[in-house]
């Protein structure tokens, strides 16, 4: 049964499950992170620093707050497992959960992409495992900075989906906000349609905030979604709403003049000025992206669909280029990344 004393084991703790791990913390809960040795290092030497663009700024100081990187130690008392892992590491996550997790332990997959879930349901078989969603943007210290720094930097309550009683009560503290969703797929699907942003972020170098400031790159991801919302119609996939407004209206609103964009869509631009995307922090830091869960994912449903989605697969070629060179983000501008997508 769940309840506040349950152990929450934060597996994969990056930007996001810092942030997440942090709040709970500060709530009380008991957690235990499951990081790199570089996070587990900044941690011991100079604990957490968690702030939000609502103002929220507390410390947690060295010893606080339990790290480690053995995946044995974090997850072997765990109740909750909260999968926060770059999708393509889903699968090597989930045989990590496998041989270490007890049976009985609760997987919530906080990731981007839509097939996270099953990816962890194929390899854990019985354990139970449930589909949930984080719709803000989490900004990280630059590497050395003591004491490592998360900062929620744009709004919205995470959600997940029903059958673990318990299970919201024990996540929705302050700064992370957790409620109860029908329909998870639908959510993933929709917030994929806006993640399809992170690429032209990481492509152009800019803030979020200035990127969708800016009508050129706007009519890009306008485009992106057109293609999208095709292979999800022919597939008889509906995507939820993210941002306040119908997915169909998303690229009528991101084409408009961008005075006009900036009085009508104040939700989607009430975002910290320091935010860029998580794409753009794996260039930043020679890692390997997302593309292929986003941009990808797209591409096959296109592909089984039978719809042309020459603007997204030139945006994923970009972004697969910029990786094999490993310079950071190639600071493009919005003429070069629609050139060639005819």
């Amino acid at each position: 049964m769940i309840s506040a004393r349950s152990t929450i084991a934060i597996a994969g703790a990056g930007s996001i499950g810092c942030y997440v791990g942090g709040c709970l913390a500060l709530a009380g809960r008991q957690v235990i992170l499951l990081a790199r040795p570089r996070i587990q290092a900044a941690l011991r030497e100079g604990g957490l620093h968690i702030t939000d663009l609502d103002g929220l700024d507390r410390l947690l100081g060295p010893g606080e707050l339990s790290a480690t990187a053995d995946a044995a130690v974090a997850l072997a008392r765990a109740d909750v497992i909260l999968v926060t892992v770059k999708s393509g590491a889903t699968r090597e996550m989930a045989g990590i959960i496998a041989a270490h997790a007890r049976p009985e332990a609760i997987v919530v997959t906080f990731q981007n992409g839509v097939d996270n879930a099953e990816t962890l349901r194929a390899v854990l078989g019985q354990r139970r495992v449930l589909a949930g969603m984080v719709p803000f943007n989490v900004v990280q210290s630059p590497e050395g900075d003591v004491p490592l720094r998360v900062h929620r930097a744009s709004d919205g309550k995470a959600l997940v989906e029903d059958g673990a009683p318990g299970l919201v009560e024990l996540l929705d503290v302050d700064g992370f906000g957790v409620e109860l969703h029908a329909d998870m797929k639908a959510v993933q699907w929709g917030k994929l349609l806006m993640n399809l942003n992170n690429a032209l972020v990481a492509l152009s170098g800019l803030p979020l905030a200035s990127e969708l400031a800016d009508r050129r790159w706007r009519s890009i991801l306008a485009g992106q979604i057109d293609e999208a919302l095709a292979a999800m119609k022919a597939c008889h996939i509906v995507p939820a709403g993210i941002t306040g407004l119908r997915p169909a209206l998303l690229p009528k609103v991101l084409r408009l003049p961008d005075w006009l964009f900036k009085l009508l869509a104040r939700r989607m631009l009430a975002i910290d000025p320091r935010a860029r995307s998580s794409m753009w922090d794996d260039l930043q830091r020679g890692r390997a992206t997302e593309v292929d869960e986003l941009q990808g994912a797209i591409l096959r449903l296109a592909q089984t669909a039978g719809t042309p989605a020459p603007l997204i697969a030139r945006v994923a070629a970009l972004v697969r280029e910029a990786e094999a060179r490993n310079h950071g983000p190639p600071c493009l501008m919005p003429e070069e990344v629609s050139a060639t997508a005819r």
